[in-house]
């Protein structure tokens, strides 16, 4: 019991730490899209009506809040994958398992992005739609590691 256990944590662990690889490199992508492609201002302009500080210029309105949570969240559920490699060697496991829920409560939160920007729909790009995509499988499959671990 205790090694199918294991071996399923192992199973989640190794696939969550690819899908917040990508999703780190698709969110690196859309950063550095906004950085390159965003709004610049003159020192003599003033700013429009309904400038946002966190402008996209792919997507829609929830883009730019979407893309800065799925990077935070894919930067601590790789922190939380690399810690649960711990998991495999010994029966400890309560550091990786605090790690596994906030990385799951992060990616919680770029999931609520994600389904807000679908919801407003506007001229996003397969590549976003990608990152939904992963954010909201990883959503589900980080749940399942920290049940695993808790389990």
């Amino acid at each position: 019991m205790a090694n199918d256990i294991r071996s399923m944590a192992s199973l989640l662990m190794i696939l969550n730490f690819a899908m917040y690889i990508a999703l780190l490199g698709l969110g690196g992508w859309a950063m550095n899209q906004a950085i390159d492609e965003g709004f610049f201002i003159g020192p003599t302009l003033e700013l429009p009506a309904h400038f946002s500080p966190i402008y996209f210029p792919i997507g829609n309105a929830a883009t730019g809040f979407f893309v800065i949570f799925a990077l935070i969240a894919g930067v601590v559920g790789v922190a939380s994958s690399i810690s649960g490699f711990d998991v495999m060697r010994s029966s400890e496991h309560a550091g990786a398992a605090s790690a596994a829920v906030i990385a799951w409560a992060l990616t919680m939160l770029a999931m609520g992005f994600a389904w807000k920007e679908v919801e407003l729909e506007g001229s996003r790009n397969a590549t976003l739609k990608t990152m939904e995509a992963f954010t909201i499988i990883l959503s589900v499959t980080q749940f399942l590691y920290t049940l695993v671990l808790y389990g």
